[in-house]
């Protein structure tokens, strides 16, 4: 079952949402401001994102920021041009402003979940002194290749799709399970571990950091 968050502190518009997508059978995740809507995605991964742009507090164009690796369409009762060049030059993988046809939206949804995971299977990703490519399934830092185990590559994989972002531990889990069923609750520290060990004998720097109460997140690397 897909899950699509919906991001919009107007409630009616989120409940109608929520209910047509139920009934399409997604899963639904809702937030209703910017600084909510991190930490929903610090504890779960959604497929999509509907997200509005006039949040409270952080708006939708700085949570559209944060967001890489998974498609964000946008609604929002901006209709000016410049603001839908802007936010699709951004990262948002669609715009649709309100009122809009729900048909419209889900048709929109299905293009987007059906074309995205296509756009991703050559991807290489690109991190610091990172590299990892998709399609050969090799790791190097600054260009010297790195020996992983299939766990330790899948966990990799899913910090470099979401660059800076803390990833809760339960996320990391379930989004590497299919590929390594081996890997644990009690197991996952030490395969995180046994990984930094191995960036960090190439490139002297600390890639994977610790996000007390989340879980992890990957950055550019600092000195260890």
């Amino acid at each position: 079952m897909k899950t699509i968050a919906i991001i919009d502190d107007d409630i009616p518009i989120g409940d109608m949402l929520e209910e047509v997508l139920k009934k399409e059978n997604f899963h639904v995740l809702r937030a209703y401001s910017g600084t909510e809507a991190l930490y929903l995605f610090s504890m779960h991964r959604p497929d999509l994102i509907l997200l509005d742009l006039m949040l409270p507090g952080l708006s939708g164009e700085k949570v559209l920021e944060k967001i890489s690796g998974i498609p964000v369409i946008i609604l929002s009762a901006k209709v000016d041009v410049q603001d839908k060049v802007h936010t699709l030059l951004s990262g948002a993988a669609d715009y649709l402003t309100k009122p809009f046809h729900i048909q419209e939206l889900l048709a929109r949804i299905t293009v987007q979940l059906r074309n995205y995971p296509a756009s991703n299977l050559s991807a290489i990703f690109t991190v610091g002194d990172l590299k990892l490519d998709c399609t050969s399934h090799e790791v190097a830092v600054n260009s010297t290749p790195v020996r992983l185990t299939k766990t330790e590559y899948a966990i990799l994989k899913l910090l470099m799709q979401h660059p800076k972002q803390a990833m809760a531990k339960s996320v990391i889990l379930d989004r590497i399970s299919a590929d390594t069923p081996d890997c644990t609750d009690s197991s996952l520290k030490q395969h995180i571990s046994n990984l930094r060990r191995k960036l960090r004998d190439i490139s002297g720097k600390d890639y994977i950091e610790s996000v007390w109460g989340i879980g992890f997140k990957l950055s550019e690397g600092t000195k260890s």
